[in-house]
């Protein structure tokens, strides 16, 4: 694959998205199946409604891959099976990771590809459960990554104090 392209879902994605849940769902044994192909599709949409979704596709536009995230939180990440280990995911993380200080989401102990490439992406390891709390009752896993210090843009040190008193000024409203 020579490109890859991102940009904001819209409507008509919505289709080809929850083929990608179906198909993520059917290629693994381990993973049960909980939703028909029609209600993958309407979560699609339901998440593409609210602007979560940004797409990967290839030169040719053809959908490769999404990321679902609503602040720091990722809700999906799925790449299309003749896709992956193509960078399409990893492009995708990364353009999350350029807008965000922090992510955190959830996988499957079982999905071990998915595991190593979050570990390659910086994500740590929070919290392990034994699927209790998720609807698939699978045990799952609590990732999340952290910009580094040295990552960011230093700071002049008006500005720093500027953002800190902003800082103070957004904790004294939390509290009010």
């Amino acid at each position: 694959m020579s490109g890859i392209y991102l940009r904001p879902s819209h409507a008509l994605d919505a289709s080809k998205l929850g083929a990608m849940f179906t198909q993520a769902v059917t290629s693994r044994e381990w993973k049960p199946r909980l939703h028909s192909a029609a209600q993958d599709i309407a979560h699609a949409s339901e998440m593409i409604e609210r602007g979560w979704i940004t797409v990967a596709q290839d030169e040719t536009g053809v959908i490769t891959g999404f990321i679902s995230r609503h602040g720091t939180y990722v809700h999906a990440l799925f790449v299309a099976e003749a896709y992956q280990g193509a960078g399409v995911g990893r492009a995708l993380v990364d353009d999350a990771k350029s807008k965000v200080p922090s992510l955190d989401l959830w996988t499957f102990v079982a999905n071990h590809r998915a595991l190593q490439f979050y570990d390659r992406a910086g994500f740590k390891e929070v919290e392990r459960t034994d699927g209790t709390g998720n609807e698939e009752q699978l045990p799952d896993v609590h990732l999340r990554w952290h910009k580094s210090k040295t990552a960011e843009k230093p700071m002049h040190a008006a500005q720093s104090a500027q953002a800190k008193q902003h800082t103070l000024a957004e904790t004294e409203d939390t509290y009010d």
